[in-house]
């Protein structure tokens, strides 16, 4: 059912249903719905990747778990057969008391029935010799009675005696079967065992010669490094050795021009091998007031991973005012800064006799940011190394920026949707605000239709009594009360 509505401020009418008031709620539940689904996606995502954690290490746990149980399903396995093998040594002994028993029995039959007819013919030898003729046939009578009863007996012991055989035969068949079965099945335990012992010895064996293979390994690696530090170690002795006897020959003005003309040589004699697609040259930008002496740059697929400034310190022994290293550490900060540079490597022939310098590469950064002390031998190792450290790096790099760009994409869709939601609740609130306006102008409307309906209602009412107390309106009724007036109406009739 549609309703026309007039808008108060301009006075536009228009048409307002249910299917359009459908359509505003759907379209504010989808957009609710998916921003949810959004939020609801992400924090799955988290919950996968802790659960993924967690369900990594109940599996290692499970794992231990079983080996565990197999170790203990093995043990239940071998009293089980032990059991079984008990078993059978105690039905078979038990089959063998059996047959003896039964065979006793026979036996002490027989002997019983000899003893009868022994007796029997005691007694018949003691009677009279009168009697010679009737005992020889009672006893002839007997003879056969006794020899129909013990052919009855023994037929009754044979078939006796069979059923027995019988009877021990299908035991002795039920125990062989028997017998059959628990060897069938101790074999196939034994042969699940062996295989499962097998496999044991298998990973035990792969394992030893994994550990094996992995100490041999650790052993041969532990031996190059060994053989390459003492490489490079006699190599930077004699460089060092080199560089005393150069600083000896070379004069004051000339030691830092030198030490950068030699870290310069050093460097271009390997460019093409190892650096190919590096920028490496004079710092001559001297904007700010001050400059490097090398600044040093590389790119990969437009994107630079790393730049490092360089500045070359040095002077000679009898050189009357001597240099400290952390006297530039400010200065050489301030240019990397300026150059926007990631490091800031001091190459210093300063403090010679200083052991922190002379042992290695020197990491300051707690004095400045990302900045390092060399001797002039680690120009290379430490470009190489912070190089490579970088390009691993990359990678890491690249998929940052990925995600940033996503959450950056993710931002301004969320913006977007704030935006519209706010546009879109704007008007909505609005609309229904006016919507409510006018419900409310239209209820007003139909209340006061209401009391106009019932005042009609009341006024039909009073007319219709008044159309009744007229219908019933006489002369008789309006002089009840009034006797004279009544009088004479009566006189003029």
């Amino acid at each position: 059912m549609s309703e026309e509505l007039k808008c108060p401020h301009c006075g536009e009418l228009f048409q307002l249903d249910e299917s359009h008031y459908m359509q505003l709620s759907k379209q504010v539940r989808d957009k609710e719905f998916a921003r949810d689904l959004e939020k609801r996606k992400i924090e799955i995502e988290k919950t996968n990747a802790s659960n993924l954690e967690i369900e990594k290490m109940k599996q290692e746990q499970k794992q231990e778990k079983l080996l565990k149980e197999k170790d203990l399903e093995l043990q239940k396995k071998e009293q089980e057969l032990e059991k079984l093998k008990n078993k059978l040594l105690n039905a078979e002994t038990d089959r063998k008391l059996a047959v003896s028993e039964v065979m006793s029995e026979k036996e002490k039959e027989l002997t019983k029935k000899e003893k009868e007819l022994d007796e029997l013919k005691n007694k018949l030898s003691k009677t009279d010799s009168d009697k010679q003729i009737a005992i020889k046939e009672i006893e002839q009578e007997k003879e056969k009675e006794l020899l129909k009863k013990t052919q009855e007996i023994l037929e009754k012991k044979n078939k006796e005696l069979e059923s027995k055989n019988a009877e021990l035969a299908k035991l002795k068949s039920k125990i062989e079967k028997s017998e059959t079965e628990q060897m069938f099945a101790i074999s196939k335990i034994e042969k699940e065992k062996t295989e499962e012992l097998s496999k044991k010895k298998e990973e035990i064996f792969a394992l030893k010669n994994q550990m094996e293979m992995n100490e041999t390994e650790k052993k041969l690696s532990e031996k190059r490094l060994k053989e390459a530090y003492e490489t490079q170690l006699k190599m930077k002795d004699e460089q060092i050795e080199q560089y005393k006897d150069f600083k000896m020959r070379q004069s004051t003005k000339m030691i830092g021009e030198s030490l950068e003309v030699h870290c310069s040589n050093q460097f271009n004699s390997i460019r093409m091998t190892a650096f190919p697609n590096a920028y490496f040259e004079k710092d001559n930008d001297a904007r700010s007031g001050s400059k490097g002496d090398f600044i040093f740059r590389e790119s990969q697929d437009g994107t630079e991973f790393i730049s490092i400034m360089f500045e070359m310190k040095n002077e000679m022994d009898t050189t009357a005012t001597k240099h400290k290293n952390e006297d530039f550490f400010k200065e050489l900060d301030k240019d990397r800064r300026e150059k926007k540079c990631e490091y800031a490597i001091l190459v210093s022939m300063l403090e010679s006799e200083n052991d922190l310098y002379n042992n290695g590469i020197v990491d300051v950064s707690y004095r400045y940011e990302k900045m390092y002390v060399i001797r002039p031998q680690f120009f290379i190792p430490i470009i190489a190394l912070l190089r490579n450290a970088a390009l691993n790096s990359l990678k890491y790099k690249h998929e940052l920026q990925i995600v940033q760009n996503q959450q950056l994409d993710f931002r301004n869709f969320e913006e977007n949707m704030l935006t519209f939601k706010e546009a879109f609740g704007r008007n909505y609130r609005i609309a229904n605000e006016r919507f409510q306006t006018a419900i409310e102008e239209i209820d007003k409307t139909i209340t006061h239709l209401q009391k106009t309906k019932e005042a009609l209602m009341s006024s039909d009412r009073n007319l219709r009594l008044a159309n009744d107390k007229a219908n019933d309106l006489s002369i008789k009724k309006l002089t009840t009360n009034a006797p004279s007036v009544r009088k004479m109406f009566e006189g003029n009739e």
